[in-house]
Protein backbone atom coordinates (compact mmCIF):
# COMPACT_ATOMS: atom_id res chain seq x y z
CA UNK A 1 0.00 0.00 0.00
CA UNK A 2 1.59 4.03 -1.31
CA UNK A 3 0.27 7.28 0.03
CA UNK A 4 -0.30 6.80 3.36
CA UNK A 5 2.01 9.78 4.23
CA UNK A 6 -0.44 11.87 5.31
CA UNK A 7 -3.75 10.33 6.03
CA UNK A 8 -3.73 8.52 9.26
CA UNK A 9 -5.87 10.02 11.93
CA UNK A 10 -4.01 8.65 14.82
CA UNK A 11 -0.30 7.98 14.34
CA UNK A 12 2.47 7.32 16.44
CA UNK A 13 4.20 10.32 15.43
CA UNK A 14 1.51 12.22 16.13
CA UNK A 15 0.72 11.07 19.37
CA UNK A 16 4.33 10.93 20.58
CA UNK A 17 4.52 15.03 19.70
CA UNK A 18 1.73 15.46 21.82
CA UNK A 19 3.30 14.31 24.69
CA UNK A 20 6.96 15.19 24.63
CA UNK A 21 7.33 17.46 21.21
CA UNK A 22 7.04 20.47 23.64
CA UNK A 23 10.55 22.05 23.73
CA UNK A 24 10.40 21.38 27.72
CA UNK A 25 9.73 18.28 27.97
CA UNK A 26 12.56 17.11 25.67
CA UNK A 27 15.06 18.74 27.93
CA UNK A 28 13.26 17.93 30.82
CA UNK A 29 14.15 14.35 29.89
CA UNK A 30 17.65 15.03 28.09
CA UNK A 31 18.55 15.95 32.12
CA UNK A 32 16.49 12.90 33.65
CA UNK A 33 18.97 10.48 31.61
CA UNK A 34 21.76 12.54 32.34
CA UNK A 35 21.12 12.15 36.02
CA UNK A 36 19.33 15.15 37.61
CA UNK A 37 15.77 14.01 39.32
CA UNK A 38 15.25 16.88 41.72
CA UNK A 39 13.18 20.19 40.81
CA UNK A 40 15.07 22.39 41.79
CA UNK A 41 18.24 20.98 39.78
CA UNK A 42 15.57 21.01 36.32
CA UNK A 43 15.26 24.80 37.24
CA UNK A 44 18.61 25.67 37.57
CA UNK A 45 19.97 23.79 34.91
CA UNK A 46 17.75 24.48 32.02
CA UNK A 47 16.33 27.96 33.06
CA UNK A 48 12.78 27.02 32.89
CA UNK A 49 10.34 29.44 34.58
CA UNK A 50 9.12 27.65 37.42
CA UNK A 51 5.36 27.52 36.13
CA UNK A 52 6.39 24.88 33.37
CA UNK A 53 8.34 22.84 35.03
CA UNK A 54 5.54 22.38 36.93
CA UNK A 55 3.10 21.46 34.32
CA UNK A 56 5.85 19.50 32.08
CA UNK A 57 6.60 17.31 34.67
CA UNK A 58 2.86 17.01 35.83
CA UNK A 59 1.88 15.82 32.12
CA UNK A 60 5.20 13.38 31.90
CA UNK A 61 4.20 11.86 35.27
CA UNK A 62 0.62 11.83 34.02
CA UNK A 63 1.74 10.38 31.12
CA UNK A 64 3.66 7.29 32.88
CA UNK A 65 6.85 8.18 31.40
CA UNK A 66 7.99 10.09 35.22
CA UNK A 67 7.70 9.16 38.29
CA UNK A 68 7.62 11.32 41.03
CA UNK A 69 9.21 9.29 43.93
CA UNK A 70 8.30 10.71 47.59
CA UNK A 71 9.34 11.55 50.75
CA UNK A 72 11.65 14.00 49.04
CA UNK A 73 10.32 14.50 45.75
CA UNK A 74 12.48 13.12 43.08
CA UNK A 75 11.15 12.30 38.95
CA UNK A 76 12.90 9.41 37.98
CA UNK A 77 12.07 7.55 34.31
CA UNK A 78 9.79 4.82 33.96
CA UNK A 79 10.15 1.92 31.36
CA UNK A 80 8.61 4.21 28.72
CA UNK A 81 11.30 7.37 29.69
CA UNK A 82 14.12 4.93 29.31
CA UNK A 83 12.31 3.73 25.93
CA UNK A 84 12.54 7.36 24.87
CA UNK A 85 16.66 7.47 25.29
CA UNK A 86 17.21 6.32 21.58
CA UNK A 87 14.75 9.39 19.83
CA UNK A 88 16.60 11.80 22.19
CA UNK A 89 20.16 10.66 21.27
CA UNK A 90 19.80 10.79 17.49
CA UNK A 91 17.94 14.19 17.79
CA UNK A 92 20.96 15.10 19.78
CA UNK A 93 23.42 13.83 17.09
CA UNK A 94 21.05 15.14 14.10
CA UNK A 95 22.01 18.75 16.09
CA UNK A 96 25.61 18.05 16.33
CA UNK A 97 25.87 16.88 12.33
CA UNK A 98 23.66 20.37 11.28
CA UNK A 99 23.29 22.82 14.21
CA UNK A 100 26.81 22.07 16.22
CA UNK A 101 29.36 25.56 16.36
CA UNK A 102 32.79 24.89 14.39
CA UNK A 103 34.05 24.19 17.91
CA UNK A 104 31.56 20.99 17.33
CA UNK A 105 29.30 18.87 19.75
CA UNK A 106 28.81 20.31 23.25
CA UNK A 107 28.13 17.26 24.56
CA UNK A 108 29.64 13.67 23.77
CA UNK A 109 28.71 10.18 24.74
CA UNK A 110 31.00 7.58 25.95
CA UNK A 111 29.92 4.06 25.52
CA UNK A 112 30.76 2.02 28.46
CA UNK A 113 30.99 -1.03 27.07
CA UNK A 114 34.14 0.19 24.08
CA UNK A 115 35.21 2.94 25.32
CA UNK A 116 34.72 4.88 22.18
CA UNK A 117 32.08 7.61 21.45
CA UNK A 118 29.03 6.67 20.83
CA UNK A 119 27.40 7.04 17.58
CA UNK A 120 23.62 5.99 16.67
CA UNK A 121 22.12 5.03 13.56
CA UNK A 122 18.31 3.61 13.13
CA UNK A 123 18.88 -0.10 12.80
CA UNK A 124 16.14 -3.07 12.16
CA UNK A 125 15.32 -5.46 14.93
CA UNK A 126 15.84 -8.52 13.47
CA UNK A 127 18.37 -8.17 10.86
CA UNK A 128 19.96 -5.39 11.95
CA UNK A 129 20.43 -3.84 8.54
CA UNK A 130 20.30 0.23 8.68
CA UNK A 131 16.73 2.28 8.45
CA UNK A 132 16.78 5.01 6.33
CA UNK A 133 14.58 6.05 4.15
CA UNK A 134 15.22 4.64 0.96
CA UNK A 135 15.03 1.08 3.00
CA UNK A 136 11.76 0.59 4.14
CA UNK A 137 8.05 0.67 2.27
CA UNK A 138 5.28 2.39 4.45
CA UNK A 139 2.42 -0.44 5.10
CA UNK A 140 -0.82 0.08 6.91
CA UNK A 141 -0.71 -1.53 10.62
CA UNK A 142 -3.59 -2.99 13.08
CA UNK A 143 -4.63 0.35 14.05
CA UNK A 144 -4.53 2.24 10.72
CA UNK A 145 -7.62 3.68 10.10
Amino acid sequence: MTGLGHRFTADSVGRALDLVGERWSLLILRETFFGVRRYGEFARNLSIPRPTLSARLKTLVDAGVLERVDPVPEYVLTAAGRDLFGAVVTLMQWGDNHLAGPEGPPILLRHNDCGEIAGTYVACAHCGGAISTDRVTPEAGPGFR
